[in-house]
């Protein structure tokens, strides 16, 4: 709804996805919403982003995501 910022895709079809970016001079869609991280499983038909819920004591009010990456072990 207010665009991603990116995206990195696991090897198993996970894919997660930053939005929500806030910076000088860049528009912002919604201005007074954190940002947020989605979770898509592109081995579905018909794939959709689901937001991840972000764990309690974390500052949401001030996440403010630019990039992503992830590390498999």
């Amino acid at each position: 709804e207010t665009g991603s910022e990116d995206i990195d895709i696991l090897p198993n079809g996970l894919a997660f996805i930053s939005c929500g970016l806030k910076y000088p001079g860049l528009k912002s869609f919604a201005p007074d919403k954190p940002g947020e991280i989605f979770l898509m499983d592109l081995n579905e038909d018909n794939p959709r982003a689901v937001e991840l819920r972000i764990s309690r004591g974390f500052d949401l009010a001030s996440f403010n995501p630019h990039g992503i990456s992830t590390y498999v072990d």
